[in-house]
């Protein structure tokens, strides 16, 4: 019987590269089991490709080693009637591929769930999951999803909409090192909380820190956050630790609207050099000729503004949602399927999740979002790489930006990873699922 309440875990580990498993997996092992037994723990998440790590260079992975190890973790979550999600590599045929697997508080395989949405190298020894299922336990449903997975919002949501009651994740989050101070990652800084939000389920995550083969470096901010958001527990950004915290499992409060495929954008020629845009909360009124002219603004964005629109449309495809079709992960996603480059929000939900969530759709689709927030009287732009570019308040009427229509086209976040394919991808996937029984 699914319990309302979980005392839930996340293990962050030190990296290791490939070679040095055997001489890091002992130290693994014990640091789980000390995890589970000092905290009475419900569930234990461990990081991606903890088994037996994750810059493998290729697919000669010691297949004995890697039984061993998961026979060994099985028998920690038997010991312990605990719920185990481990990050390992699996082979599946002739082929590897990047899984989370799940053993039940009775030492068996519960599921596993294989890494959609590959990231950079991971292609080059790894094949993409076909599947998108929640995995069942004594615990509840978990949905698990694999690092870059989280990145594409119809992944979780797909497996919420199946009957997932919690999100799942062993992750690699890495950093580019741009901040040494601060190691950033939009997963862990950003998506986190919103897949959470918008899903109305727990997510723990699980990630690694320190540096692997001289060629990842991990951003640590392992993580456990509520169905509403919230953060309650976060590990540091450098050093191994575990954290842990009581998440509600009562059922999922998904933000879901009615998602239609819309009419794909006739296609046009982009713009050649970036457009100018005014925008405003208020109405019109605000965004006279006059202003315009000041601002060299080629078209205007306010919640009146149809004429605007229509010729900006006209320019470069605008798509507008109101507050449940932004909030639902699939609303945006679809309308870029569709070829949609521009999405204006007018919202007026004062949730205080608007900015998160306009950032969120930004990054994930390769979008400008303009929001007309009526409850905050505010309005400010973001950029496809999840920037707030502008922003009015108060007194401040008035902010324009420049639209570079050319960024819309950058949908490869990485190396050989395409987010626009990944959202057909996974559609297809969804579809077959909606079919089965």
């Amino acid at each position: 019987m699914t319990s309302p309440t979980l005392h839930v875990a996340a293990l962050q580990l030190r990296a290791h590269d490939r070679r040095d498993f055997d001489a890091a997996w002992p130290g693994i092992l014990a640091a789980a089991a000390r995890t589970i037994e000092g905290d009475d723990v419900d569930l234990l998440v461990l990081p991606e490709a903890t088994i037996p790590g994750y810059v493998l260079g290729g697919d000669d992975v010691d297949d004995t080693a890697m039984a061993r190890a998961l026979a060994e973790l099985a028998a920690l979550a038997a010991r312990t009637a605990t719920v185990i999600v481990a990050g390992s590599v699996v082979r599946v045929g002739n082929r590897l591929r990047n899984a989370a697997i799940a053993f039940d508080r009775d030492g068996s395989v519960a599921g596993r769930a294989d890494k959609t949405f590959l990231w950079h190298f991971d292609s080059r020894w790894f094949e993409a999951g076909d599947a998108i299922e929640p995995i069942s336990t004594s615990i509840g449903k978990i949905g698990a999803l694999v690092c870059a997975d989280g990145r594409i919002p119809t992944i979780a949501r797909a497996l919420v909409d199946r009957g997932a009651q919690m999100l799942v994740m062993p992750t690699a989050w890495v950093t580019s090192g741009r901040d040494p101070g601060a190691l950033e990652n939009v997963q862990a800084d950003l998506l986190a909380r919103v897949r959470a939000y918008e899903n109305g389920v727990p997510f723990v995550a699980a990630n690694k820190c320190g540096v692997e083969l001289g060629i990842a470096l991990y951003c640590g901010k392992s993580q456990i956050v509520d169905a509403s958001g919230r953060t309650l527990a976060i590990a540091g950004e450098r050093d191994a630790e575990a954290i842990a915290a009581r998440v509600d499992m009562t059922p999922a409060r998904p933000h879901r609207a009615r998602v239609l495929v819309p009419a794909h954008a006739a296609p046009r020629p982009l713009p050649e050099r970036p457009i100018r845009i005014a925008i405003s909360a208020r109405d019109g009124s605000a965004l006279d000729r006059e202003h315009l002219a000041w601002l060299n603004a080629e078209y205007a964005i306010a919640p009146d503004s149809t004429e605007q629109l229509a010729g900006l449309d006209r320019a470069i495809a605008v798509a507008t949602v109101d507050d449940a079709l932004a909030g639902d992960p699939a609303g945006i996603a679809e309308l870029r399927r569709a070829g949609y480059r521009v999405i204006v929000w007018e919202s007026r939900s004062g949730d205080g999740w608007t900015r998160d969530v306009a950032r969120a759709r930004a990054l994930e689709s390769r979008v400008y979002v303009v929001v007309l927030d009526r409850s905050a009287n505010r309005a400010f732009a973001v950029d496809p790489d999840g920037a707030v570019l502008c922003g009015t308040f108060g007194e401040y009427r008035i902010a324009g930006f420049d639209l570079d229509a050319r960024k819309t086209t950058l949908t490869a976040v990485a190396p050989e990873t395409d987010v626009l394919e990944a959202f057909n991808r996974v559609a297809a996937i969804v579809a077959r699922n909606e079919t089965s029984p």
